[in-house]
């Protein structure tokens, strides 16, 4: 599976290019060379929890059939809705990731910051794709481009990720972003992953 962890830049402007419409409110966006990464705010999460048709309005975008990814359903996303009504926490959430494709862009997965960074300046994430856009490269390219984002940040040093030792499609993404094993993770059975800031950086 390309997920990993779960719920346990840039600039803030309207998402442009290949967006059939307009999304009803100003989204902060990051871009890598296929994905357009959407850091979500309440409207959108609310939008989300309220099915395929209202979340397609709101973000601008096809919703397959099949959403949500493996870790982010509805319960998960409450308490990301909980996390963002912190203004703070906005870009420390959800990020929906969404293909650069012609035409009507389609929303293929979830990353997640487990909010912001804490007292050693540490960062979680972790992230889910639909099963249709696995094993395509689509979780490493996005976790690359979060990691750049999160280090742009003075007060964040490290990032983590952590998952099942089993998952090896999920550790492979961790590895190919420069992430190494730390040891075992937050709950039983879980292993931990971790970059560290390059000084200087």
């Amino acid at each position: 599976y390309e997920a990993a962890g779960g719920r346990l830049g840039d600039a803030d402007a309207g998402v442009r290019g290949s967006m059939s419409r307009r999304p009803r409110h100003p989204l902060r966006i990051l871009e890598s060379r296929r994905l357009t990464l959407v850091a979500a705010t309440p409207q959108l999460v609310n939008a989300d929890l309220a099915g395929r048709s209202a979340f397609t309005d709101a973000i601008g975008a096809e919703i397959p059939e099949n959403w949500p990814p493996e870790l982010f359903e509805s319960t998960a996303m409450r308490v990301a809705l909980d996390q963002l009504r912190d203004p703070a926490e906005h870009g420390w959430s959800i990020w929906y990731l969404l293909s650069r494709r012609r035409g009507v862009p389609q929303v293929l997965g979830i990353c997640d910051f487990k909010g912001r960074p804490d007292e050693c300046g540490s960062v979680e994430l972790s992230y889910s794709i639909l099963p249709q856009h696995r094993v395509q490269g689509y979780a490493t390219e996005a976790v690359a481009r979060l990691v750049v984002w999160a280090f742009s940040h003075q007060n964040v040093s490290s990032v983590a990720a952590e998952t099942m030792p089993h998952m090896k499609r999920s550790i492979r993404v961790m590895e190919k972003n420069g992430f190494e094993y730390s040891g075992r993770g937050s709950e039983q059975g879980v292993v931990r992953y971790v970059i560290e800031k390059i000084s200087g950086r």
